[in-house]
């Protein structure tokens, strides 16, 4: 596990601990930031930690052709009741990620420092998001890091049943349109492989990341 300074670079991710982590410090600078996205790396940490980087063994993702939409949510799409816009309220939407209480989960890592430098991205071009509306409220929504042909996810948020799981088929739906590559969940979690992401190992994304770079 490195320490971070000033300096601007990151080790490789060949060098990542059992546990997932690769660095501990530096900042949440622009630069920095695009950096690691570029590297098959990113920031998870909750308020008052060390800014802690990962590259875990296993990457959870989505190849967008494998996208699973089940018949109820098809007649939820088909029936119009919500509204999606595509960066229309990007702040609105990394606040409402950060303040959305989740189960089994006590604080947030969504932290004060980390919205400022996503907002920043976001004025950038480097960040997007898709809002989902439901008479003039926004009721649900995500964010993420936009590469060019690879879409890195970050947290969505839901304040009525399924409005996250519409920004997330919009989003795929999108990114499909646009001839990108793969959308990188990072981490597992039983909602998204419910929605056809898959695990895939670290190598395998890299080699789909460096592709991208080509």
């Amino acid at each position: 596990m490195h320490l971070l300074n000033e300096e601007l670079w990151f080790p490789p991710v060949s060098e990542t601990h059992p546990s997932g982590i690769l660095a501990v410090g530096g900042d949440l600078s622009t630069e920095r930031l695009l950096l690691a996205y570029h590297s098959g790396i990113f920031p998870w940490f909750e308020d008052g930690e060390p800014i802690t980087w990962w590259a875990p063994d296993w990457r959870m993702v989505l190849f967008l052709d494998d996208l699973k939409v089940s018949k109820s949510m098809r007649n939820i799409l088909n029936r119009g009741i919500f509204k999606v816009t595509f960066n229309q309220a990007f702040k609105a939407v990394i606040a409402n990620c950060q303040s959305v209480k989740r189960e089994g989960q006590h604080g947030t890592w969504i932290t004060d420092d980390m919205i400022a430098a996503y907002v920043k991205l976001h004025e950038l071009g480097h960040a997007k998001s898709v809002e989902v509306w439901q008479n003039g409220e926004l009721v649900g929504g995500l964010y993420g890091v936009d590469l060019g042909s690879i879409f890195c996810g970050e947290s969505m948020f839901s304040k009525v049943s399924n409005a996250s799981k519409v920004a997330f088929i919009h989003l795929v739906e999108c990114l499909k349109k646009n001839n990108y590559l793969l959308l990188d969940c990072q981490v597992y979690n039983e909602h998204l492989e419910s929605l056809g992401c898959v695990e895939i190992e670290r190598d395998a994304f890299m080699t789909i990341l460096n592709h991208r770079e080509e």
